[in-house]
């Protein structure tokens, strides 16, 4: 395997989504002005029914991660049925580098205009809403966020190859995933509030664990009460799923071509 060669499929995939951002300033503000009005609808709830003022900063963190896991949903899954649709699946198909290296730089790509809007989150819900955060170890902190993102963009390039089979069916896919996500993750919530069977069930997704570690890292008193594990113990079930949710989209990503070379229809239209 070319390393360079991957390396520079990385860097093709990834460019053209940060200068993308750039050269639209406006798409930016509205990508961080529109989810506000959300995350504050929440805040002046819970403010109205006198809950402890970390659940603001409970929805202003839920808002943050919220916008990674839309990026994941629209910005990774459902990418390689776009490509093939504008009729460019093929180039990358025919090019001579890994087809992880491809989804690797789109996620890095996407990274940067996500993160951007999720500072932005979080200083308006610092500056405006007067939210409050105690970080308790920052280097843990930055780990967990770390290997959360690395899970959920595994989860991405896996759902890239399984939306790719299904075709047409991604878009439909991808709306039916996000609200009950929005829900199981505890986005505006704790999630052990589901109860711990439920909010059990609900941490086979990445998103529900590394939101909830977060949380117990920046709001540390309420974290015993809301917690649903140890952020240790969260850490490390996030490892093993990020790399067992990427070496699925490796493998994912082979049989998909496998099976288009054995059909002939993988990059036709409307397939």
């Amino acid at each position: 395997m070319n390393i360079m060669l991957n390396l520079r499929a990385v860097k093709g995939r990834a460019y053209p989504r940060v200068i993308g951002a750039l050269r639209e300033p406006s798409w930016m503000f509205w990508e961080v002005v529109l989810p506000m009005l959300s995350i504050s609808a929440y805040i002046y709830v819970y403010r109205n029914l006198g809950a402890p003022k970390e659940f603001e900063g409970f929805v202003v963190l839920g808002g943050v991660m919220t916008t990674y896991w839309l990026n994941v949903l629209w910005g990774m899954a459902a990418q390689l049925y776009w490509e093939k649709e504008t009729a460019n699946l093929q180039l990358y198909l025919a090019a001579p580098m890994s087809k992880m290296a491809i989804l690797g730089g789109m996620a890095l790509g996407g990274m940067f205009s996500t993160t951007v809007r999720g500072v932005s989150i979080i200083l308006i819900g610092i500056l405006v809403f007067d939210v409050t955060l105690v970080v308790t170890d920052l280097w843990l902190l930055i780990i967990i966020f770390v290997v959360t993102l690395m899970a959920l963009y595994g989860m991405g390039m896996l759902f890239a190859s399984l939306f790719l089979m299904y075709g047409r069916e991604a878009w439909h896919l991808n709306i039916l995933l996000e609200e009950p996500i929005y829900f199981l993750s505890g986005y505006t919530f704790p999630v052990k509030a589901l109860g711990m069977t439920l909010s059990a069930c609900a941490s086979i997704i990445p998103f529900t664990l590394g939101l909830d570690a977060m949380r117990q890292l920046i709001f540390p008193s309420v974290a015993l009460e809301w917690g649903l594990f140890p952020p240790l113990w969260e850490l490390s079930i996030l490892i093993v799923m990020g790399c067992v949710l990427i070496f699925l989209a490796r493998i994912a990503l082979d049989t998909i071509e496998r099976a288009g070379r054995r059909k002939g229809t993988l990059t036709m239209r409307w397939q």
